[in-house]
């Protein structure tokens, strides 16, 4: 080992000591919890915490929500399957690819426990059944591409991102009673553009598509 691969090692273990320690002190301690709205769709928390200077906020926001899972899917002529629906959050018609919560029955644990995450089989089999029963399409070929917090400011929930090429329309569309959503197929090049000018406006469908691109 050469002194200055020695020196790196010990700057690289320092810097990753200082980065545990730091993370530790910055920690908020919960101090309780108020759920002001607490059904199978939603847990709306009010939460006080203490601070790690001590100091004491007695009103932060939080709310716990379902995984869901985002599939980056294309069919046997390399179209990428997107869809087109209303989104009650900006009140407008967005552009994005099919998606869908992951169904857990009335539990009303949203994964802040570690036994009670979703697998990897489960988010697969969601992934599979919202493709088919979004667009129609069905595919042999997935890949898990990232699992990763929708909002960690805010949710405690998970996005888990999939990748499906390949796909085959084997039926209709089989939607939930409250689901509107019309089914397009776009040219990479034509996604590309909805992405850089902002017209793709969905965050983590953004990053899924980023992600597909690589492979």
């Amino acid at each position: 080992m050469t002194k200055e691969q020695s020196a790196a090692d010990a700057g690289r273990l320092e810097r990753d000591s200082v980065t545990k320690e730091s993370g530790d002190s910055l920690i908020w301690e919960e101090l309780g919890t108020e759920h002001v709205v607490w059904d199978e769709w939603i847990d709306f928390r009010k939460t006080t915490y203490r601070l790690p200077d001590g100091q004491v906020i007695d009103t932060f926001y939080t709310y716990g929500c379902r995984d869901y899972v985002v599939v980056v899917a294309t069919d046997t002529d390399g179209m990428v399957l997107c869809e087109r629906q209303f989104r009650q959050g900006i009140k407008g018609v967005t552009t994005e690819f099919p998606a869908g919560a992951i169904e857990r029955g009335t539990d009303k644990a949203y994964g802040m426990e570690e036994s009670q995450r979703i697998t990897g089989e489960e988010a697969l089999a969601a992934a599979k059944r919202e493709l088919r029963e979004e667009t129609g399409c069905v595919s042999d070929e997935w890949r898990h591409l990232l699992t990763i917090p929708s909002n960690a400011t805010m949710c405690d929930n998970y996005a888990h991102i999939f990748a499906a090429k390949n796909c085959r329309k084997i039926t209709g569309q089989e939607l939930d009673e409250t689901e509107y959503l019309s089914v397009l197929r776009l040219t990479p090049e034509e996604v590309d553009r909805l992405v850089w000018t902002g017209r793709f406006q969905q965050a983590v469908h953004v990053a899924a598509w980023l992600l597909a691109k690589q492979l």
